[in-house]
C-alpha cells in the first residue's frame, strides 16, 4: 500500500482568550489578585473548632453560608466583592494581602501529605444512560458537553507529562513541626507530595434515584459518606488523602448555586462542618473531605465558559474542578490548612487567584496533562514566590510511592580511537514521565545524551573505569546501575563489535546520525524492521531529497560489514524508469543506488563489505531524491557496522 507523508503534524495551541467584556470595570486585574471568602471557620492545633462571625464581604456567596469554603463566585459577583473589597482595606493580614499562614490541623490533618486520591461521585439518575466513551471513561446521555469525561481525563492527568500547574501545592505541608500561624515550612514537615502520575482513583455513578433538584450541604455531605462505603474507604486511614467529588447533573441547582445573587459555581467543605444547612453528615469511616461540583456549564459565561477558549465549553467547569482540588490538597478539612484571615473571612490558595485574566500575570490558561488532554486552569497562590502560581518548580514534596529502573547493560569494552555507541535504557513506574540522564566515570571522550540516554563519542585514553548512570524524573526521583567499562589501545587486535550508534533509531532522535527533518519516524504509515522506530527517506509526492549519514572510524586489521534493512514503497507505476532513487555512499565511493523499481512488499537486508576502509574514518551517508509526482519512500532500519 502506498502512503503520501504530509510532514510534521500540525499541533495547535489552544491560546484564544475569551472575551470578558461583560466585566467592564470589575476590578479583575492582577494588581488585586484578592478573591473569595472562603470561611468563617478557624482551627485550633488540637483540633477544635471556634467559629467567628460570617465572612465580612456581604457580596461573597460564603455570607452567611460559612460552610462554603474555597467558593467559586460567578464572575459578576467576583466584580461585586472586589468593588465591596477596595473600599475596606485589609487590617489582618498576615506578612501581606495575600499569605497564607498555618491553620493548626483538624484532628491532626492540615493537608494531603501523602497521594492524593479523587473519586467522582455522578450523583443522580438525571445523568442518563452510561456507557464508555473512546477514551475508557464513564459517559452519560445526559451530558452533551462530555463534562464527565473531560472530569476524568484531567484527573488522570495531574502529576503526567511533566506538568508543573500541581507542582505549588509541594510548598504546603502539615504534621507536629508545624506551628500554627506559620507562612512557611520547616524542612521537617509533611509535605504535600508532587502527584506523580494521575490523582484519579475511582468513578461511581449512583443512579439509584434521582439525585435531589437542590440538595442541601447535609445531603452532599451524606453523599460523600455513602461514596467512601461505596469504594471500600471504610477508615478513617483510607479516607486520610481522600476526596469526594459530588458532581450534580444538567439542570440541578444544589446548594441553590443557581441564584443570581449571591451567585457560585463550586464549594469544598468537610462531612463533620456544623454550618453545613441540613448539619453535618454522621460518619462512621473518619473524615470525609467533598466538594459540591454543580454542573456550571448551565450558568454559561458566568461560570467561566469561554474564559480562556473559544467556544471553550468546559473551561469553567476543568477551572473550577481543578481550583477545589488545589484548597482540598492544602485545606483537606477547612480551616485547620493554609488559608488567610482577610476582611473577616479566610481566603484559600485557589481563592486568591480566582477568574484572574488570560495573558495577565497569573491568569488562567490551558494546562497540557501529558496524553490526558490540555485543560483550562487557574492559578493558585504561593507564598515562596508571593504570586499567583500558573506553573511552579517542585520544591518540598517528592513523588509517592513510584520507582525509576535503570537497566544494566553489562561490562563494555572498546579500543580506543574507535567510536563507541551504547542507550542506555531506564523506566518508571509512574506513567507519563520525562526521564533526565546523567553518568560519571565514562571514559575520556565519551558523554550521554541528558534526554535520551545515549552514551556516544570516540574515546582517548586507554583504561578501566566504573561508570554510573543516573536517571531522574521530574518529581527527583532517581534510579541508578553501574558497570565497568574498559578501552584498550590501538593496535591491539580487532574485537568483534558493531560500531554504528543508535542502529535502529529507537531513541526517536537521530543522533549520532545526522538527518533531514523528519526522517527519523515512529508513525505506524510505515511500519519498522523491528522496534517502533526507523528512518523514512522521501515518500512526499513532490521534488524532495532526504539525507541520513553517520562517520565512524573502523580499527585498522578488521574485517567490517555493513547491513541495513531497506523497504522501498512506491505509488510509481512504470516497470522501465526509476523516477525515485536511494543511493548509498561510502565518503564520495556510491555502493549501491536503489529506485522505485525496486520496490518490495516487505524489508530486504542489504549487504557490504567495507574492508577496504580499515584504519580510516568512513562517513556513510544516504541520498534519497524523489521527482515532482508520486511518492517513493525508502525505509530504513536495523542498520549495523560488525567488525571482527
Amino acid at each position: 500500500m502506498a502512503f503520501v507523508r504530509t510532514g510534521t503534524a500540525a499541533r495547535t495551541a489552544l491560546t484564544g482568550v475569551a472575551s470578558l467584556s461583560f466585566l467592564a470595570g470589575a476590578l479583575l486585574t492582577a494588581a488585586a489578585p484578592h478573591a473569595v471568602a472562603a470561611t468563617a471557620t478557624e482551627q485550633s492545633q488540637s483540633g477544635s473548632v471556634a467559629h467567628s462571625n460570617n465572612p465580612a464581604n456581604p457580596n461573597s456567596p460564603a455570607y452567611q453560608h460559612a460552610y462554603r469554603h474555597g467558593v467559586v463566585p460567578t464572575i459578576p459577583q467576583q466584580a461585586m466583592m472586589q468593588s465591596w473589597a477596595a473600599g475596606h482595606p485589609t487590617v489582618d493580614a498576615v506578612t501581606g494581602p495575600n499569605t497564607l499562614k498555618y491553620g493548626g490541623g483538624v484532628h491532626g490533618v492540615g493537608v494531603q501529605s501523602g497521594h492524593s486520591k479523587v473519586y467522582l461521585v455522578f450523583y443522580g439518575n438525571q445523568w442518563g444512560a452510561q456507557s464508555v466513551d473512546a477514551n475508557g471513561n464513564a459517559k452519560f446521555s445526559g451530558d452533551a458537553n462530555g463534562a464527565a469525561g473531560a472530569a476524568q481525563q484531567m484527573f488522570k492527568g495531574i502529576g503526567t507529562g511533566n506538568e508543573l500547574w500541581s507542582a505549588d501545592l509541594t510548598q504546603w505541608c502539615d504534621g507536629p513541626n508545624v506551628a500554627t500561624g506559620a507562612t512557611s515550612c520547616p524542612a521537617n514537615a509533611a509535605f504535600v507530595p508532587y502527584q506523580i502520575g494521575g490523582v484519579l482513583s475511582g468513578v461511581w455513578y449512583d443512579n439509584a434515584a434521582a439525585s435531589p433538584s437542590a440538595a442541601t450541604g447535609h445531603q452532599l455531605g451524606v453523599e460523600a459518606v455513602s461514596a467512601a462505603a461505596h469504594f471500600g474507604n471504610t477508615t478513617a486511614a483510607s479516607n486520610r488523602d481522600a476526596y469526594y467529588v459530588i458532581l450534580s447533573p444538567p439542570g440541578a441547582n444544589p446548594d441553590n448555586y443557581l441564584d443570581v445573587n449571591p451567585g457560585f459555581c463550586a464549594w469544598h467543605d468537610w462531612n463533620g462542618d456544623t454550618d453545613l444547612t441540613g448539619g453535618a453528615a454522621a460518619s462512621p469511616y473518619g473524615d470525609i473531605a467533598f466538594s459540591n461540583q454543580p454542573y456550571n456549564i448551565d450558568r454559561g459565561a458566568a461560570c467561566g465558559v469561554g474564559a480562556v477558549n473559544s467556544p471553550g465549553t468546559l473551561d469553567g467547569w476543568t477551572i473550577t474542578l481543578g481550583h477545589e482540588w488545589h484548597e482540598t490538597v492544602s485545606d483537606q478539612f477547612p480551616s485547620g490548612g493554609w488559608t488567610n484571615l482577610v476582611n473577616g473571612q479566610n481566603e484559600e490558595n485557589s481563592d486568591e487567584c480566582v477568574w484572574l485574566p488570560p495573558g495577565t500575570p497569573g491568569g488562567m490558561a490551558n494546562i497540557t496533562f501529558g496524553s490526558f488532554g490540555t485543560w483550562a486552569e487557574q492559578a493558585s497562590w504561593s507564598n515562596d514566590t508571593n504570586s499567583c502560581a500558573i506553573s511552579h518548580p517542585i520544591v518540598g514534596g517528592g513523588s509517592t510511592g513510584n520507582t525509576v529502573t535503570v537497566t544494566n547493560p553489562g561490562s563494555q569494552s572498546g579500543t580506543v580511537g574507535t567510536a563507541a555507541s551504547l542507550q542506555i535504557s531506564a523506566s518508571d513506574s509512574a506513567s507519563g514521565q520525562t526521564l533526565t540522564y546523567s553518568a560519571t566515570g565514562l571514559p575520556a571522550g565519551l558523554s550521554i545524551n541528558s534526554a535520551t540516554g545515549l552514551i556516544s563519542g570516540t574515546p582517548t585514553a586507554a583504561g578501566t573505569s566504573s561508570v554510573t548512570v543516573t536517571a531522574r524524573d521530574i518529581a527527583n526521583v532517581t534510579g541508578s546501575t553501574s558497570f565497568s567499562w574498559t578501552e584498550s589501545a590501538t593496535g591491539g587486535g580487532c574485537t568483534a563489535r558493531q560500531l554504528l550508534g543508535n542502529p535502529g533509531f529507537e531513541t526517536g532522535t537521530a543522533a549520532p546520525w545526522t538527518a533531514s527533518a523528519d526522517v527519523v519516524d515512529n508513525s505506524s504509515s510505515e511500519a519498522a524492521h523491528s522496534g517502533s522506530w526507523k528512518s523514512w527517506l522521501n515518500g512526499y509526492g513532490y521534488a524532495h531529497t532526504d539525507t541520513l549519514s553517520q562517520a565512524v572510524s573502523v580499527p585498522a586489521g578488521c574485517k567490517a560489514t555493513l547491513t541495513f534493512w531497506l523497504h522501498i514503497d512506491t505509488a510509481e507505476t512504470t516497470t522501465t524508469s526509476a523516477y525515485d532513487t536511494l543511493k548509498l555512499q561510502a565518503n564520495s565511493t556510491t555502493l549501491a543506488t536503489y529506485s522505485n523499481l525496486n520496490k518490495n512488499t516487505g524489508y530486504a537486508r542489504k549487504t557490504f563489505d567495507l574492508s577496504a576502509y580499515a584504519g580510516q574514518t568512513v562517513t556513510l551517508k544516504f541520498t534519497g531524491t524523489e521527482d515532482f509526482s508520486y511518492q517513493t519512500s525508502f525505509v530504513i532500519d536495523d542498520t549495523a557496522l560488525n567488525v571482527s
